[in-house]
């Protein structure tokens, strides 16, 4: 029969679940279970399991096609910058600049939502 604690817990994984969405199912699931096998293991052995490690993020060092991205942007906005002022003078320069600036902003938005 589930104790109070699991019931608390269940619920709190359905409310992750809600909450964060159906691409995260699997690992609000896997979460679920551990906490599980943790009071299993405790009722059984008395031991406590050795706490999970949180999941990594993605960061900068495993994704460098941000910084790719950023590098190739300045170098490319040098002669956009040059056509745009000689094409159109300032008007030309802040559309350049907005749309390298959009499309950074762009993939930085989509890397994190």
């Amino acid at each position: 029969m589930a104790t109070d604690e699991v019931r608390k817990d269940l619920r709190a994984a359905v409310a992750a679940r809600q909450e964060l969405g159906p691409e995260y199912e699997n690992e609000i699931i896997d979460g679920f279970l551990e906490k599980l096998d943790a009071r299993d293991l405790h009722r059984r052995t008395g031991m406590l399991p050795e706490p999970a490690r949180p999941p990594k993020h993605p960061s900068r060092e495993t994704d460098p096609g941000g910084l790719a991205l950023a590098i190739v942007s300045i170098v490319v906005a040098i002669p956009i910058t040059a056509i745009a002022a000689n094409m159109l003078g300032l008007v030309g320069v802040i559309v350049c600049w907005g749309g390298l600036v959009g499309i950074n902003f762009a993939r930085t938005a989509a890397r994190r939502g």
